[in-house]
């Protein structure tokens, strides 16, 4: 003992020290599996995105782990009810009924007899008729309207004086002296952007139906439609600047350039139940945070990326944290610490659980059942963290999934604070995928002017759809109406108030008399020699 040190005090050293070197060995045997795991699949091509659920047995724990915490924060608690799905009793199935055909199809009528009778039908008495219906489809129909404006002069004139002509005011159109009515504009713009059609495609689709348009054509109507509407959409954006709470996210797309193609981003902002607004930026960073905030004050919810960072030192903007963010990184983490991650999963599992509970409540007693039942579950889940995060090795999959809910957990805990606010950030994600689709079929925007385009019409678009609007008709209207629509009501024109404007019998009138309209619809006065009269489809629908 030469150093002071006991033989005793040695071998507890040693003991501590084993200890220590067989929990990272064990740990970084399951990390080491796991990249084994993946690298194999990388080998066979059969990695790729897994739905975030648990297996049916591990889903289980979440109600333990709600239970648990009910437990521990309130003795007199109900118990948690499982999660709502779908429950089908045995049953006989019955056999499927065909459902009747749409009564808004036009319909042509043919009557078939047998030749017999046709050759002598004084021998023969009808005794029934039995009728099939068979869908059939007719290439897409394209109107040339002749729009002819007479000219008149009164015939009690003065034939000394200047003459005086009486026409008609000139048909308004979306693109002044342009060749294309609102409802083909529409349906340019539909295509390409709510179906995902490339110019191409739609070059080729309008051709097969004999309309030869150009891509440049294309292109053209709708960088002049863009003017037209533009100031829609940023009223829209002003309008939704007001709301409590906004929901933000973004992705990368790219552009077209000399030598290779270049990386810009579509940021998306939703302002939950009344619009979502879409905005190119050639970078991703915080100057284009402030364009797509300007004066805004309130919570956001976003992810944890640095850009949105000086927007909460300010104190005017509050960040409200994502828990299908966090989630996320524990799914990562699954394989290779299966037993850690599912038991966080379980935790964030039952916050979700709760929440599909509540979705008609009032945020009022939203927050209190939060506070009451959904608090314990994630002090529960930070405790947990802080105990795990010293015995995990840094910067494996669950050490970061750890590290992310310990850093975030001030912005998570937010949801507890406001009724009105959500557990997590998906609506921004589920109205991005409009342009992660569309840059699967058309791979890259052409220009920057190009891509500021797309964002306006996928506004008005996914705003349609968040409003359970049919986007042809939606659109087609609201170019008969955009020409003589005073700037200062521009908002009344948002698919957000838009049943309620066309409700208003100045707005009717105006569609009414709209002769291009008429045209479209088969409405009087309108195409003639159609097998039966075919009824406008309506630009709101209860169901999309």
């Amino acid at each position: 003992m030469s150093d002071g040190i006991s033989v005793e005090q040695r071998l507890t050293a040693l003991e501590a020290q084993i200890s220590t070197v067989s929990q990272e060995r064990d740990e970084y045997r399951k990390l080491v599996l796991h990249l084994r795991e993946e690298n194999e699949r990388l080998k066979r091509g059969l990695l790729g995105q897994k739905a975030e659920r648990l297996p049916k047995n591990d889903a289980q724990l979440s109600l333990l782990m709600l239970g648990l915490a009910l437990g521990a924060g309130d003795a007199q608690a109900p118990a948690p009810s499982p999660p709502p799905g779908q429950v089908v009793a045995e049953h006989t199935r019955a056999k499927p009924v065909r459902r009747p055909l749409p009564d808004n199809l036009p319909r042509e009528r043919i009557e078939l007899v047998s030749p017999d009778v046709e050759r002598d039908p004084d021998a023969f008495e009808l005794l029934g008729t039995e009728t099939r219906a068979v869908l059939e489809r007719r290439p897409s129909t394209t109107v040339v309207v002749e729009i002819i404006y007479k000219k008149y002069v009164r015939k009690d004139r003065d034939r000394d004086a200047p003459l005086e002509i009486w026409a008609p005011d000139p048909v308004e159109l979306p693109i002044a002296r342009g060749v294309a009515g609102p409802s083909l504009l529409a349906d340019t713009v539909v295509r390409r952007w709510q179906d995902h059609q490339p110019l191409n495609r739609l070059e080729g689709i309008y051709g097969r139906e004999g309309l030869p348009i150009p891509k440049s054509t294309l292109c053209t109507w709708h960088e002049q439609l863009a003017e037209l509407v533009g100031p829609l959409v940023e009223a829209m954006r002003a309008d939704a600047m007001k709301e409590p709470y906004l929901c933000v996210d973004a992705t990368g797309v790219l552009v077209q350039a000399k030598e290779r193609c270049r990386t810009g981003h579509f940021w998306v902002t939703v302002a939950p139940e009344k619009h979502v607004l879409f905005r190119y930026t050639r970078r991703h960073d915080s100057a284009a945070v402030d364009g797509l905030l300007p004066g805004y004050a309130g919570y956001l919810v976003a992810d944890a990326h640095a850009v949105y960072d000086h927007l909460y030192r300010k104190g005017d903007i509050i960040e409200v944290g994502c828990w299908a963010h966090a989630r996320r990184y524990f799914f990562k983490a699954l394989e290779s610490d299966p037993e850690r991650a599912k038991t966080a999963l379980a935790w964030i599992a039952a916050l979700f659980a709760l929440e599909r509970s509540m979705i008609s409540t009032p945020a009022k007693k939203k927050r209190e059942i939060r506070q009451a039942r959904a608090a314990p579950i994630a002090e529960a889940f930070f405790t947990w963290c802080h105990t795990e995060a010293e015995r995990v090795l840094d910067q494996s999959p669950i050490a970061q999934a750890i590290g992310y809910a310990r850093n975030q957990q001030v912005a998570l805990r937010r949801f507890l604070d406001d009724g009105r606010l959500p557990l997590h950030n998906n609506i921004s994600e589920l109205n991005l995928r409009r342009e992660v689709i569309g840059r699967k079929n058309w791979l890259f925007v052409g220009s920057d002017d190009g891509a500021e385009v797309n964002a306006i019409f996928v506004s008005i678009l996914a705003s349609c759809s968040l409003h359970k609007l049919e986007p042809l008709a939606y659109l087609r209207d609201l170019l008969c109406l955009m020409p003589r629509w005073p700037a200062d009501r521009l908002l009344e024109l948002a698919p957000a108030n838009w049943r309620k404007i066309l409700e208003q019998r100045d707005t009717q009138q105006t569609l009414e008399t709209n002769v291009l309209r008429r045209v479209v619809l088969g409405l009087p006065g309108g195409v003639s020699h159609r097998p039966e009269h075919l009824p406008a489809p309506p630009s709101v629908v209860t169901d999309v």
